[in-house]
C-alpha cells in the first residue's frame, strides 16, 4: 500500500522579482501511516514551519513539487478521495480561540464533524461518541458539554480541538504549535494527550514547534529547518543532546538553564544577518550568521550528510560523510526513542 502522506521536493515562493521569499526549499517527507511515528518539526519563526502545515493539509498549494496521498496528487482527486484525505489526516491548530463559534455552544464543534462524515447512527451513538473523544483527552463530559467557549479555559479549548480531532479515527495529526497559547501549567497536559493518542490509538503526529524542551519530551525524531531548509534531522536524543549543525547547537544553547551563576546565552550568542557583510547569494542561508563558516559556505549549499545512522546535517564541517538527497531524509528518521511520558 502507498504511504499515508508523502511530500516530494516542495518548494513554496512568495512574492515576485526583486521581492522574493523562499519560504520552504526542497523539502521531503513520508508518513507512512501503518506504523506510527511521532515526528517533531521545529525553528524560529520564518523558518517556513507553518508554510510547511498549511501545504501537508491542502490548505496552500507548493510552487513546486507535490504531494501524495494514498499515491495520487492531493490535487487531482476527486470529492470523495478528498473527503476521505480529510478525515484521514486532522489538524490542530496553535489558537485555541479561534476554532471556536462564540454563538455555538462547544457540541458543535463536535457534533458537525459527527454530522459530515456520518458516524453515528443515532443521537445516542453520537453523543458515547463525543463522550469517549472527550474522556481521551481528560474532560469529563458533564463538565463541558452544553457550555459556551468563553465558559473553557484556553487548555480546555485546546483538548476539545484534540478531541474533535479524535472523533474521525484520524492515521496523522499536524499539530501546529498546540501549546504556544497556553499557560504554561497546562502545557504538560496537553502534550499528554498528544502522547495517548499516539501510543494508545496508534496515531502519527508531526508536532510543528518553536520550543525544544517539548519537542525532546514527546516526539521520536526531529526535523531543525532554517529558513525553509532542513538544517539537521533525525533521533530527537541524538539531535537535542549531541546537536551537530551551527543553527542546531546555537538554538539549543539559547534554552535556559536552572543555574544562578550560568548567564543565559554567555557561550553562544547568535550573530544577526546584519553583523556580517557576506555574498551568499548561492550558499548556506546560515552562513551569515554561521561561526564556523568557511568559503565555500558561501559558494554552494550544502547537501544533507549522514553523520550517524539515526542522523543528518546540512552542513560542510561534515563533508567527509556520504551525501544524502532530500528524498533519503526518512531513512535516518528510525525512530528509536518511544514517546515517553510527559514530565
Amino acid at each position: 500500500m502507498p504511504p499515508l502522506l508523502e511530500a516530494k521536493n516542495l518548494t513554496k515562493v512568495f512574492g515576485s522579482g526583486d521581492n522574493v521569499t523562499v519560504a520552504l526549499n526542497n523539502f521531503s517527507l513520508t508518513v507512512n501511516g501503518e506504523t506510527p511515528s511521532f515526528t517533531s518539526i521545529a525553528g524560529e519563526s520564518g523558518s517556513g514551519k507553518t508554510t510547511l502545515a498549511r501545504i501537508l493539509l491542502g490548505f496552500s498549494q507548493p510552487t513546486s513539487g507535490e504531494i501524495l496521498y494514498r499515491g495520487k496528487s492531493l490535487w487531482k482527486m476527486s470529492g470523495s478521495e478528498w473527503l476521505k484525505f480529510r478525515q484521514d489526516v486532522q489538524a490542530v491548530f496553535q489558537d485555541p480561540f479561534e476554532v471556536f463559534n462564540p454563538f455555538y455552544r462547544v457540541d458543535h464543534l463536535l457534533t458537525t464533524p459527527i454530522s459530515k462524515f456520518h458516524l453515528a447512527r443515532s443521537k445516542a451513538e453520537a453523543r458515547h461518541q463525543m463522550e469517549e473523544a472527550l474522556n481521551a483527552v481528560g474532560l469529563r463530559p458533564e463538565e463541558t458539554l452544553g457550555r459556551y467557549p468563553h465558559q473553557l479555559s484556553g487548555g480546555q479549548r485546546q483538548r476539545l480541538t484534540i478531541a474533535r480531532a479524535l472523533l474521525l479515527h484520524p492515521k496523522l495529526i499536524i499539530a501546529d504549535e498546540p501549546v504556544s497559547m497556553v499557560d504554561a501549567s497546562l502545557r504538560a497536559t496537553i502534550l499528554e494527550s498528544l502522547r495517548k493518542l499516539h501510543t494508545d490509538f496508534g496515531i502519527s503526529f508531526l508536532y510543528i514547534t518553536h520550543d525544544l524542551t517539548t519537542a525532546y519530551q514527546i516526539s521520536e525524531n526531529i526535523i531543525v529547518l532554517y529558513r525553509g531548509g532542513v538544517a539537521e534531522v533525525g533521533d530527537v536524543d541524538l539531535v537535542i543532546k549531541k546537536p551537530q549543525h551551527p543553527y542546531s547547537r546555537l538554538l539549543i544553547a539559547s534554552i535556559p538553564e536552572p543555574d544562578v551563576s550560568h548567564r543565559w546565552g554567555e557561550d553562544q550568542a547568535l550573530p544577526s544577518a546584519t553583523d556580517r557583510k557576506l555574498a551568499v547569494n548561492n550558499g548556506c542561508k546560515f552562513a551569515e550568521r554561521c561561526p564556523f563558516v568557511m568559503p565555500e559556505c558561501t559558494q554552494s549549499v550544502p547537501p544533507l550528510y549522514r553523520t550517524d545512522p539515526g542522523r543528518a546535517a546540512a552542513c560542510f564541517l561534515y563533508k567527509q560523510a556520504p551525501a544524502i538527497t532530500a528524498d533519503q531524509m526518512d531513512e535516518v528518521m528510525v525512530g528509536r526513542k518511544a514517546a515517553s511520558s510527559v514530565e
